[in-house]
């Protein structure tokens, strides 16, 4: 592809991959408008975050699979489409039930967008070329956490809707431009479509997605013996068995059971679960300012600031390290900037220089495996047929370690009485948990074997485009 084709494909995956992260910054501030207008209570409330998290997470492996069997293009407009369609129902919607309707639908368009986004990116660019690519895509989540709770106070002088509303005509022109920039075809034989996979995965990920949000960290015990947890880790752990059974048979599988043959792949999806864990932790930091800063709120959250210019600013750089010097070194580097700042926080009294530096090298660790290496790697060592997919396992496994993060910091909190002596016993758990991860990190491949590996990958892509 020449490179003013390919750079105009990246700002067609930035701008969905924009839209889509800025709807979880900027729903914040419209929450109590929202709450007002429904009279909902604050648990009604919660789930209006916790649906779309939930249908996000099971759209993310269907889409990106479909999108190797019918093709990047029809799958990135269709998941744009259905985040557009959830997004004009949220504005016309006349009571809870259809609102809840209307952020599942827009939960489960949103899941399509980055998987598919970073599938294209292989598909486009070479493998020298695809870390500054990536790396770009990956400093869009900063960004929106920058730019989305400063848009959403402007649009909320108007109406909440406006937040909304907003996503119909940029959904829009992304269709377009995508039915005229992506590549349109999928897999050359059709085969049967795995659906007993498809839905014990999405049961499973559902039930795991409901008992955790349904946890009450400060007594957990007694919280895993409730009818709200228990039932569906209990369905949980009979479905994953089952989804594995079904996928070990199925002719063209939802998870390509192959996958895990790639030792390359199992580091990082474990490692990559692990980063989860930690990085959920960071909705705790403002609670550790407000407890050990004696700050507001309010305050707290400006605080965080460094650390996600940090972030935002390094997540490019980094992608572009990427092509010439690996993933291994990178993601070496980031989880030990964590572990330091993770280490900062449990063990340094907490004072503005150790709460704002923690911040940053968190901020540039997390840049430095969240924007972009992992899913170089698994670019790189997926089959080309599989690109999408596997870019969905690994969205998978981030996703399931940032829900068992947060109730991890939460119950460590807990446990210890709360306050800052309880998160700080949480972020030492983190710290030794990411210590553990600098040494798996050791077992990646060297820059040399990465860089062989990507060659003969793109070549068989080359081949297989030439048979088509």
């Amino acid at each position: 592809m020449e490179a003013q084709q390919a750079r105009k494909v990246l700002a067609l995956l930035f701008v969905g991959v924009l839209m889509g992260a800025l709807d979880l910054a900027i729903i914040g501030p419209a929450l109590p408008a929202i709450q007002a207008d429904f009279d909902m209570d604050n648990r009604q409330l919660s789930w209006l975050f916790n649906i779309y998290v939930l249908t996000q997470l099971i759209g993310t492996p269907l889409l990106a699979k479909l999108s190797d069997r019918y093709g990047r293009r029809l799958i990135y407009a269709l998941s744009v489409g259905g985040f557009a369609l959830g997004s004009l129902l949220l504005v016309i919607a006349p009571g809870i039930g259809f609102l809840m309707l209307a952020r599942a639908i827009q939960g489960f368009g949103a899941g399509g967008i980055f998987p598919v986004a970073a599938a294209v990116i292989g598909d486009t660019f070479p493998p020298e070329k695809r870390g500054g690519a990536l790396g770009l895509i990956g400093a869009v989540f900063g960004l929106a956490f920058l730019v989305g709770p400063v848009l959403g106070g402007i649009l909320l002088r108007w109406s909440w809707h406006w937040l909304f509303l907003i996503n119909l005509p940029i959904a829009a022109v992304l269709i377009a431009y995508a039915w005229r920039l992506l590549p349109g075809s999928g897999a050359r034989e059709p085969k049967p479509f795995d659906a007993a996979g498809a839905l014990t995965l999405s049961l499973a990920l559902a039930g795991l997605a409901i008992a955790v949000t349904n946890l009450d960290s400060s007594r957990l015990l007694d919280s895993l013996r409730s009818l709200q947890v228990w039932p569906f880790l209990a369905g949980t752990a009979v479905l994953l068995p089952l989804f594995w059974r079904f996928e070990k048979r199925a002719v063209d599988p939802v998870v390509r059971p192959s996958f895990f043959d790639s030792r390359q792949i199992r580091l990082t999806v474990t490692i990559a679960m692990g980063v989860g864990t930690v990085e959920s932790s960071s909705v705790f930091f403002p609670a550790l300012a407000v407890a050990g800063l004696g700050v507001s709120e309010s305050t707290a959250a400006w605080l965080m600031l460094p650390s996600v210019l940090a972030m935002t600013v390094a997540a490019p750089l980094i992608g572009r390290l990427l092509d010439r010097i690996g993933s291994r070194l990178i993601v070496q580097c980031g989880l030990v900037c964590v572990f330091i700042g993770l280490l900062m926080y449990s063990e340094l009294p907490i004072t503005y220089t150790v709460f704002i530096g923690g911040g940053i090298l968190g901020g540039l660790g997390l840049a430095g495996l969240l924007g972009a290496p992992f899913r170089y790697i698994v670019l790189n060592e997926a089959h080309p047929e599989d690109r999408a997919a596997a870019q969905g396992l690994l969205t998978v496994f981030m996703a399931v370690g940032q829900l068992l993060g947060a109730a991890i910091v939460g119950a460590v909190a807990a446990s210890r009485g709360g306050g800052v002596h309880g998160y700080q016993s949480a972020f030492l758990v983190l710290a030794v948990l990411t210590g553990l991860m600098v040494f798996l990190a050791f077992a990646l491949k060297r820059r040399a074997a990465e860089r062989a590996h990507a060659a003969a990958a793109n070549d068989a892509d080359g081949a297989l485009a030439d048979t088509e």
